[in-house]
């Protein structure tokens, strides 16, 4: 398992999870990720709405994050 921060991160090209619940996690950069619930957040990212399934919250990511690159590049080119 892969850890971030010393937290362990499911392997997500794994159909199972040691974690039913996550949160969506944004930075300052406006880039999403989810984080499970019970771990602390990493340093720099804010919980964005309720805590879901992991597929609800990907879902919901997809619907949020619509320009992929981050705010400080969005801001200088436009």
């Amino acid at each position: 398992m892969t850890t971030i921060e010393g937290a362990p991160v499911p392997d997500p090209d794994s159909n199972t999870s040691e974690f039913e619940t996550y949160h969506i996690v944004v930075n300052a950069e406006e880039q999403y990720s989810i984080w499970p619930v019970g771990r602390a957040r990493p340093t720099g990212w804010t919980t964005v709405g309720e805590p879901g399934s992991r597929q609800d919250c990907l879902t919901r990511i997809s619907e949020l994050w619509t320009d992929m690159r981050p705010r400080s590049v969005r801001v200088i080119h436009g």
